[in-house]
């Protein structure tokens, strides 16, 4: 049996990575202390990887493809092939900000100050071109870890990833400037997309995830509505989305059904019963396919 061989992020990612791929039906289950994880599609054998790593491992051949963040593609300076952009991050569905940021009490305002200055950061080569962009000449430091910590002891600024905020806050620290937003990327090696039975597998395995993403947040409504008040109900629905209307086969009336916001379906469903809907089903979606 052919194998794709298909890397996760491990580390702040793999939890949500995991979670995703359940969504769109691939099953994996991470063992204590295993970089091995199981996968319940047999032509499927997954690696955990550091991020940072992926991309390298990618181009030389060990994966076959794995999601990264697109920091980190920028970040290796390696050509991959893209097969498609994610939007989710660790807690969020949402991109993630690399942002500069001191602390509150700095006297720094702007990245021009930053001039002669040290920077401590992990994103040390986007960084550098980001700077000289940007014409300033600054110092920068690999950071191990704890780089909100750095801000104003061990370096004048920090460059650091960030979804809300939180934790800049947390720290005392203030913004200045966005150096990049970042998405995760599900990526291949050109040699391995050129297969075209790793390529067939892997864009099927897009097309689920992709579906998983689309419907988050989403539900389903189905209702019976009695033929005297099919318009009624019908213009509610229209405003949110475009309802598929049947007749029911015995009694007259019509069968509605329809995909909204969960948040929407809340707000609308006494409504809907108001305005002669019975029968009201609001069910869960785990893929969209358009």
């Amino acid at each position: 049996m052919r194998k794709l061989k298909l890397g996760i992020p491990k580390g702040s990612l793999e939890n949500s990575t995991i979670a995703l791929f359940g969504k769109a039906g691939f099953n994996i289950s991470a063992k204590s202390r295993s970089y091995s994880p199981d996968c319940d599609d047999d032509e499927i054998e997954v690696l955990l990887i550091r991020p940072q790593e992926m991309a390298k491992y990618i181009t030389d051949g060990i994966v076959d493809c794995g999601l990264a963040g697109f920091d980190w593609i920028l970040e290796s300076g390696l050509k991959v092939k893209e097969i498609c952009e994610l939007n989710y991050s660790k807690s969020s569905f949402g991109p993630a900000k690399w942002v500069i940021a001191v602390r509150n009490d700095s006297k720094i305002k702007k990245v021009s100050q930053l001039a002669g200055k040290r920077i401590s950061t992990e994103l040390m080569n986007v960084l550098k071109k980001w700077l000289v962009k940007k014409g300033v000449r600054a110092k920068i430091d690999f950071s191990w870890g704890a780089t909100e910590t750095k801000a104003g002891t061990l370096a004048d600024a920090i460059c650091e990833l960030t979804e809300t905020g939180e934790s800049i806050r947390r720290n005392n620290l203030r913004v200045i400037d966005e150096v990049m937003v970042s998405t995760t990327r599900f990526i291949s090696s050109p040699s391995a997309y050129s297969d075209s039975w790793k390529k067939s597998k892997m864009e099927d395995i897009a097309l689920l995830l992709k579906g998983a993403l689309k419907a988050e947040g989403l539900v389903g409504l189905k209702m019976n509505v009695s033929a005297g008040r099919v318009k009624k109900v019908e213009q509610i629905l229209k405003k949110y989305s475009n309802p598929t209307i049947s007749s029911l086969a015995f009694g007259g009336g019509m069968a509605m059904e329809v995909v909204l916001m969960e948040v929407t379906a809340r707000n609308i469903i006494p409504l809907l019963k108001k305005s002669g809907a019975a029968d009201i089903i609001e069910y869960p979606l785990t893929k969209v396919i358009r």
